[in-house]
């Protein structure tokens, strides 16, 4: 998708600026050329020579460069791309671009481009929840800058917490990608932008008080240029983001079919992968339904969960959660269960001989859901966790359920994917097949979310 187009990248001066070296790598690996400009606060962090090295391109550091200013560089830079990244985005360089300052080569060109910018802010979660911040960002946003980021987690500060890590590399070029799809900036009314939610929000939006800084919880931010964003109704912020207004389905977990009071048939699942896409699709601005099997998991923020156990159980859970824009099936469902489960606990007999065990067929969840006649989701993904022939078993599975998409990926004992941090999958469609490189679960996510939320825009616009 990002071959032959040109990024200029400008890197702030944040600890964060480490990642901006993978970025590199990620976006020439899909095809890109990058250009770098960094900051002097960047350079304390990393060098030119690595950013250069990565590039293959000459970094840009100086505004008053006699050979680069001599045809005005900072113009031609900021002219000469496609889109303009700004990784890490400091609050300082926020703030100058909304203000408007030009005191040095990023900002000279932030205030030159003629292209579209994206942002991937990364600050402690203090600078984050900062009013200037919030005005520096929502003046950003208006003036058609789009955003990715940032997350929660640890800082770089010990002991410090919260929202302001900057997007992992692969979210941002999932971001890049989004807006270069249209392959032209957006006028300025454009933007949606997800406003700040703090804990007690209804209380805030009332006239209430603000809570001190420790206490403001802040969503994830996600830009996507996609109409204007209305003004919070009192008491309520509204959702926003690349899928507000949709309603996604997602299943997770093993299921556990009764064999006795005591032992059950079921699966390796942790439910990690599926918990991480229904999590993506809230921050994303879905209402989201996640049916989940027995997982040692915590509940993903914002979304809605049903607790079932088995494979019949979750069949109606699906049932009663439609109609959905677009349903996930990442669960492991048992494919067979005891045709009669004993109301006791099997006892050994005296001759040691194993028990009978007749199994039947489980519903097929993700079949019944891509072949309905009327109330089917507009977009059914379905996983494919294979052994051995991944991608002709994860074909066969895709032309015999009906669904549009599979996610296939090599769940043997080797590949660590079951109950693992990791995962590397394959997406097959009717178009053909998509290798992603391995990604930590919640980076698999975040990129299958936003493929998610581009099938439903287009899927609209042709409506």
């Amino acid at each position: 998708m990002l071959s032959g187009r040109r990024i200029l990248l400008v890197i702030g001066g944040g600890v964060a600026a480490y990642k901006a070296l993978d970025l590199i790598r990620r976006l020439k690996e899909r095809g890109a050329a990058v250009r770098c400009v960094m900051t002097a606060g960047a350079q304390e962090f990393v060098t030119p020579l690595s950013a250069a090295a990565l590039s293959q391109e000459k970094v840009f550091t100086d505004l008053f460069s006699l050979t680069d200013e001599a045809d005005i560089g900072h113009i031609r830079l900021s002219r000469e791309s496609d889109l303009v990244v700004v990784a890490p985005a400091t609050a300082d360089l926020m703030a100058k671009a909304a203000s408007g300052l030009a005191n040095d080569l990023a900002s000279n060109i932030l205030l030159a481009t003629d292209k579209p910018v994206l942002m991937a802010p990364a600050m402690n979660p203090r600078m984050w929840a900062h009013p200037a911040t919030r005005r520096n960002l929502a003046t950003l946003a208006a003036d058609g800058v789009l955003f990715v980021g940032p997350n929660a987690g640890s800082m770089a500060e010990r002991g410090e917490s919260g929202v302001g890590r900057m997007a992992e590399p692969l979210e941002i070029v999932a971001a890049v990608e989004a807006a270069l799809a249209g392959g032209a900036k957006p006028p300025a009314p454009s933007v949606a932008w997800r406003d700040v939610i703090y804990q007690g929000a209804e209380a805030a939006l009332a006239g209430g008080a603000k809570p001190p800084a420790p206490s403001v919880a802040w969503r994830d931010v996600i830009y996507q240029g996609a109409g204007p964003a209305p003004p919070p109704a009192p008491g309520r912020l509204p959702p926003q983001g690349p899928l507000a207004g949709m309603r996604v389905l997602v299943t997770s977990g093993p299921t556990h079919e009764p064999i006795d009071p005591v032992r059950y048939i079921a699966n390796r699942s942790s439910g990690r992968q599926g918990h991480a896409i229904a999590a993506a699709a809230a921050q994303a601005g879905a209402r989201v339904t996640l049916v989940s099997g027995p997982v040692n998991l915590p509940d993903p923020p914002g979304v809605r969960v049903v607790k079932v156990e088995t494979a019949r159980e979750m069949l109606q859970a699906v049932e009663a959660a439609l109609p959905a824009d677009a349903a996930v099936f990442t669960a492991a469902v048992a494919d067979w269960r005891v045709a009669g489960a004993a109301g006791e606990k099997i006892k050994k007999t005296a001759d040691g001989a194993p028990p009978a065990l007749a199994l039947v067929e489980n519903p097929d969840i993700l079949a019944a859901v891509s072949q309905m006649a009327s109330g089917r989701p507009k977009l059914v993904v379905g996983f494919a966790a294979e052994t051995e022939k991944v991608l002709e078993h994860a074909k066969a599975k895709l032309a015999r359920k009906g669904c549009d998409w599979i996610v296939a990926n090599d769940v043997s004992p080797e590949s660590g994917v079951m109950g693992g941090e990791r995962n590397t999958v394959h997406l097959v469609t009717a178009e053909g097949v998509e290798d992603w490189p391995t990604m930590n679960k919640d980076e698999v996510a975040r990129r299958l979310v936003a493929r998610i939320a581009d099938a439903l825009a287009r899927a609209g616009a042709g409506a």
